[in-house]
C-alpha cells in the first residue's frame, strides 16, 4: 500500500467546536469538504452515534475514497441509568480512534462527538489529552460535542463556542431529514 502523500499541512492544529448551539458536526463536515476539495484524506470518526443513518452516513461513498467515515456506539442515545455498555463502546471507538489517527493515513481527523461521550462519562478527560498529545504533527484534529472540558479547552490551538439564540425546536419543529441528520 503507498504511503499517502500529504498536501501541504506543515503543522496541524487542534480545533474544538463546542456549546450548546446547533451546527458543530456540520462545521466539522464543512472543513472536511474543504479539505477534501484540497486534495487531503478525511478520516471522520463519530462517538455515541449508532443510529441513523445521518445524511454525512450517506454521502460518504459519493466523496470518494478520500473520505472515510466511521460510526460507533449503539443505536439510540446513552443509556444514563447504566452506562457500563455504552462506556464498554466509547473505549473501543476510542482504541480504534488512536489506531487511525496515528496511521499516517489522514491529514485531518475528527472526533466528532468526543465532548459528549466524555461528558456522559464514557471517556475521561485524561484520554482525549492524551489524544491530543500523541497527534502527528502533520494531522489537524477537530473534536466536536457539547460542554467540551476546560483541560481539552486549554489543550486545543481554536475553539468555537456555539450559541444557542434562537431554534425552531422550542417551536414544536422536530428533526429534519437533511438538516438535522
Amino acid at each position: 500500500m503507498k504511503e499517502h502523500q500529504h498536501n501541504g499541512l506543515e503543522r496541524g492544529c487542534v480545533q474544538i467546536y463546542t456549546g450548546n448551539g446547533k451546527g458543530k458536526t456540520t462545521a466539522a463536515l464543512g472543513l472536511s469538504l474543504r479539505a477534501l476539495g484540497r486534495g487531503m484524506k478525511v478520516c471522520f470518526f463519530q462517538f455515541i452515534k449508532g443510529g441513523g443513518p445521518y445524511g454525512e452516513q450517506l454521502i460518504a461513498d459519493r466523496l470518494g475514497p478520500d473520505f472515510t467515515i466511521i460510526q460507533t456506539g449503539r443505536p439510540g442515545w446513552v443509556n444514563t441509568k447504566d452506562i457500563a455498555e455504552d462506556r464498554r463502546l466509547a473505549q473501543e471507538a476510542l482504541l480504534q480512534a488512536r489506531d487511525a489517527l496515528l496511521s499516517g493515513e489522514y491529514d485531518l481527523f475528527v472526533c466528532d462527538e468526543i465532548n459528549g461521550a466524555v461528558g456522559f462519562g464514557l471517556i475521561d478527560v485524561e484520554q482525549v489529552l492524551e489524544l491530543i498529545a500523541i497527534k502527528p504533527e502533520r494531522v489537524e484534529l477537530v473534536l466536536t460535542g457539547r460542554n467540551a472540558d476546560d483541560r481539552v479547552v486549554q489543550a486545543a490551538d481554536l475553539v468555537t463556542e456555539m450559541r444557542e439564540v434562537k431554534h425552531y425546536y422550542q417551536a414544536g419543529v422536530p428533526a429534519r431529514t437533511g438538516i438535522e441528520m
